[in-house]
Formats: C-alpha cells, sequence, structure tokens
C-alpha cells in the first residue's frame, strides 16, 4: 500500500527528476557519483527521484546494474537527515517475469511506487499490457508510464488508459508522448475512470513542462463535468538545474492557487522547451537525449563525463553548442552557481562516511 505521507505528496504535487547513470570512462558503475547526483536532488529540494528509468539507461539491466543503482539511491535518501516525505520511484520494465522480478526487488529496497514502462512490448495486445499491471500491481504501487514513440514507445488507446486506471493500486501515471492528442487520451481517461480522484496526473511530456503544469483540463462526464489537473512532473529535463527546476515549479504552484495565469508564462514556457531542445537533442529525434543531460552535469563536475552504456548514445553534432547557446539565452534557468558551490561537499561527505 501507498503510504498516506506519500500519497498526499504524490497528489500534491513535486518534481521528481529522472535519475541518471555515472559511469567512469571505461563504462563501469562510479559509485560516488551515482550517490553524489542522488544527494544533488535531495539538497536541490525536489519530492522524489526516479531511479532505473529511461534517463538511468535501460541498458543497466543488461550490465546487471538495475539493483546496485536503485540501492545507492535508496541508501542515500535514508542517511540524508531530509524531513518529510521524499518518492522513491523504481523504473520496471520488460515482459512480464522482468516486470514482477524488478517490482519486487523495488519493494524490498523501500521503493514507493513503480514507474511502468509500455516500452519495446510491440508483440503484446493492451489486453496483455493490463494484465501485466495487474500482475506488478499486486507487488507495488504502479506509476503508469506513456513513453514517447521515439525513444522505444507504442501509442495506446483511449480504451487502455481508461481501463489502466481502474486498476486497485494504480496511483498515478506519467504522461510522456511529446503529443498533445495522446496527453489528451490519458486525462480524459482519468477523467472518466471511477477511480479519477485516486490518480495524480504527473507531466513527462519535457517539450511542454510549463503548459501542462499551468492547465486545468475539463471534461463532461455524464451528468457532470469533471476537472483534473497535471500536479507534477517526472522528467528528465529535471535532472538537470533542478534547483531552478523547483524554484519555477514552486512559482507555478503560486500562479495557480491565486488564479492569475500573467502571459508572460508563455514566454517562460517557450524558454523551456527551447532548452529542452538542445538538452534532447531534437534536430537528430532524439539520438542525444541522454548524452545531453549527462554533459551538463559533466560540465558542472558531477559526472566525470557524458558517456553511456551504449556507444550510440553521445552527444549529436553541434548539440554541445546548442547546450551553450541556451545557456547564455536562459541564464535564469541554467544556473549552475548552486552546483559548484556543493558538487565539492556532496562527494567529500561520501568519502567521510
Amino acid at each position: 500500500m501507498l503510504k498516506p505521507d506519500i500519497k498526499a505528496l504524490l497528489h500534491e504535487g513535486t518534481v521528481i527528476p529522472a535519475h541518471p547513470l555515472a559511469l567512469h570512462e571505461d563504462r563501469t558503475l562510479d559509485t560516488d557519483g551515482q550517490r553524489a547526483l542522488t544527494r544533488y536532488y535531495l539538497d536541490a529540494g525536489a519530492g522524489g527521484i526516479a531511479v532505473g528509468v529511461h534517463t538511468t539507461q535501460f541498458e543497466i539491466r543488461e550490465h546487471r546494474l538495475y539493483e546496485r543503482v536503485l540501492q545507492l539511491a535508496a541508501e542515500e535518501v535514508q542517511t540524508h537527515g531530509k524531513t518529510g516525505p521524499f518518492i522513491k520511484v523504481a523504473g520496471v520494465s520488460g515482459p512480464i517475469s522482468q516486470a514482477v522480478k524488478e517490482a519486487e526487488i523495488a519493494r524490498r529496497l523501500g521503493y514507493d511506487l513503480v514507474l511502468l514502462s509500455m516500452g519495446g512490448l510491440n508483440d503484446l495486445s493492451e489486453e496483455e499490457l493490463l494484465e501485466r499491471t495487474k500482475k506488478v500491481a499486486d507487488i507495488m504501487p504502479v506509476f503508469g508510464f506513456y513513453l514517447q514513440t521515439a525513444v522505444g514507445g507504442r501509442t495506446l488507446s483511449f480504451d487502455f488508459w481508461k481501463a489502466f486506471c481502474e486498476i486497485d493500486n494504480v496511483h498515478a501515471v506519467k504522461m510522456a508522448p511529446f503529443n498533445r492528442y495522446q496527453t489528451l487520451d490519458v486525462v480524459r481517461a482519468v477523467c472518466e475512470s471511477s477511480r479519477r480522484d485516486e490518480i495524480a496526473l504527473y507531466t513527462g511530456n519535457d517539450d511542454n513542462i510549463v503548459i501542462d503544469l499551468l492547465t486545468t483540463y475539463r471534461f463532461p462526464v455524464g451528468y457532470e463535468v469533471v476537472t483534473k489537473e497535471i500536479v507534477g512532473g517526472l522528467l528528465g529535463h529535471w535532472a538537470v538545474w533542478t534547483k531552478e527546476a523547483v524554484d519555477l515549479f514552486q512559482r507555478i504552484q503560486a500562479a495557480k492557487k491565486s488564479g492569475i495565469i500573467d502571459s508572460e508564462w508563455l514566454t517562460i514556457a517557450a524558454e523551456v522547451t527551447d532548452i529542452n531542445a538542445a538538452l534532447f537533442d531534437t534536430q537528430n529525434q532524439f539520438k542525444g537525449c541522454i548524452a545531453g543531460i549527462n554533459e551538463v552535469l559533466a560540465q558542472q563536475g558531477l559526472l566525470k563525463g557524458s558517456w553511456c552504456l551504449s556507444d550510440h548514445e553521445k552527444l549529436s553534432p553541434g548539440q554541445r553548442e546548442e547546450i551553450e547557446r541556451v545557456k547564455k539565452a536562459y541564464p535564469h534557468l541554467c544556473n549552475d552557481r548552486f552546483v559548484e558551490e556543493n558538487a565539492a561537499t556532496w562527494r567529500q561527505e561520501l568519502h567521510s562516511k
């Protein structure tokens, strides 16, 4: 069962960075770097982390790093001394046998929810995907995940998401199709579900972060009008400049509470999307999306390099220059100072344990 304080924070909405993978140049795990990243997200004010997800690199499973990476993050959260709830999300993928095994690992390590990817399962019908979800939900609270097709996801129907929402122990859905129509499918499906008040919506649309968070959705359902909001984000984009992301998120929450949404937010939304285009390498169909995040963290000294487990995962030609362009264009959203002031401390504290 989902703990009451975790459930309250999940529904209130928060910033959940998708946790990257720290590697040495020989592609072995940089344990100190991995722990330092977790401390960064904790100190930056994030309300949770998602580990073992796309940003962590799905290949950790092939390299037998899945359990170790989850363990490192869980240990840092436990020893950090952070007051209040902190949501630990474990990425789960693969066919039923793999997904169940990973959910069991996440439960044993004290994670709160599993982010259940549907990617790489094109041979399964939607009915089979729903049965898979039920098997995982018997083990752990589930965070649904609509992954964009450009990085291995698949298109799923409105009827699938409506049935998905009816499964007990589904508590949230991350919408990351990078597609407004498919995002609307999920929101409307939740609104039409009998469990709509039990399910929190999170944006994973790194191309549309601010607008997703500012929008109130409204749908007629039977004889009533149902409204729903995307209350938080679980985002690869938020793995960098996380303190600035937390500050921006809090400003969005305050604006929504006041009921006054100034047109300036449209400009900020475009700025954030422009930054994401550089990070995620949209000019090259997202080929450098993980390496782009790692590049920023390497420039800040949190990672030793932008290396990924797969050789094909690397910066595209011109991507580093694009990252430099957006850093100069939007210093209010890309401030490195917080990391510069604390990176050495995060690593030093690790060695002093």
